[in-house]
């Protein structure tokens, strides 16, 4: 029996708890940039629409940007606040991905060489 919060197992390894993963995950540089990107992308598009009646499509850019998971809550009531909650988690959601995937690809191949 052991005291410390890490435990070991015989297949994956150290286990960690959610939400070490979780930051892990999302201060990942790759995971940093993108969330800046989407950020810059919706500040674009909340600017463009309003000052220009001809940019009505311009919000089409972050939601694109932050697909597959900002095309799920599409679906949700047709409000700007509406919009704005499916971009972020959309991003945060795919933020998630791309740190963890980072993170393995930048771990290398040791443990699947054992």
């Amino acid at each position: 029996m052991t005291s410390t919060a890490e435990e070991t197992t015989a297949v994956t390894g150290p286990v960690r708890s959610l939400p070490r993963r979780l930051r892990h995950a999302l201060t990942d540089v790759a995971a940093l940039a993108y969330l800046g990107l989407c950020a810059a992308l919706t500040v674009w598009a909340f600017t463009a629409s309003t000052g220009n009646e001809d940019a009505s499509f311009a919000g089409v850019i972050p939601w694109l940007a932050t697909a597959p998971a900002s095309l799920v809550l599409f679906v949700l009531p047709d409000r700007p606040a509406m919009f704005l909650v499916a971009i972020v988690v959309g991003a945060l959601a795919n933020a998630l991905v791309i740190g963890a995937c980072a993170r393995v690809l930048r771990r290398g191949g040791g443990r699947a060489a054992r």
